[in-house]
């Protein structure tokens, strides 16, 4: 993980520059921030959610069978919508399962298939930790002026679309 005790410092930064002529300091250094940030916005997360004994992919497979309501999803669309493997989404299932938060059942229209709907318990969790989570994830923006948070969204789709650059071959 980033921290701020291992990011290089403008120095490091400036030397490296020497060395390597396409380092642009200021790019480097906002990109050092942002990982940081990340690594620490995660482990907040990662704290929350473990005081409902869940992780951020069974949080995120349940919030999306909450949106489906009555109709459920099929295993493939809960991979789908939460982007993870066919392989990623069995084991959230299973462990959903085991704890009783979702049901897996015969899909009505094709019996090779099945539906995964919230239980109650599944849906009593949410309700009991839905007003905290989205208080706690206002906590956590509200250092940022509504206008702020606007650009903030901008400048995060701007740096979404620098992505494919780091998966060129």
């Amino acid at each position: 993980m980033f921290t701020p005790r291992n990011i290089p410092t403008d120095e490091v930064l400036q030397e490296l520059g020497r060395n390597y002529p396409d380092l642009e300091i200021n790019s480097v250094r906002a990109c050092l921030a942002f990982l940081t940030t990340t690594a620490e916005v995660y482990e907040a997360f990662d704290t929350h959610f473990a005081r409902y004994g869940l992780s951020m992919g069974k949080f995120t497979v349940l919030m999306q069978l909450l949106q489906a309501s009555d109709t459920g999803l099929t295993p493939s669309e809960c991979a789908d919508r939460t982007n993870v493997t066919r392989g990623t989404i069995t084991g959230l299932l299973d462990g959903l399962e085991r704890e009783q938060l979702v049901q897996r059942q015969p899909h009505p229209a094709d019996r090779r298939m099945l539906t995964v709907k919230l239980t109650i318990k599944g849906q009593e969790l949410l309700d009991k930790m839905l007003p905290d989570h989205f208080c706690r994830t206002t906590g956590l923006m509200s250092n940022l002026s509504t206008e702020e948070k606007k650009i903030f969204v901008q400048l995060l789709a701007k740096l979404r679309a620098g992505t494919p650059v780091m998966r060129e071959a």
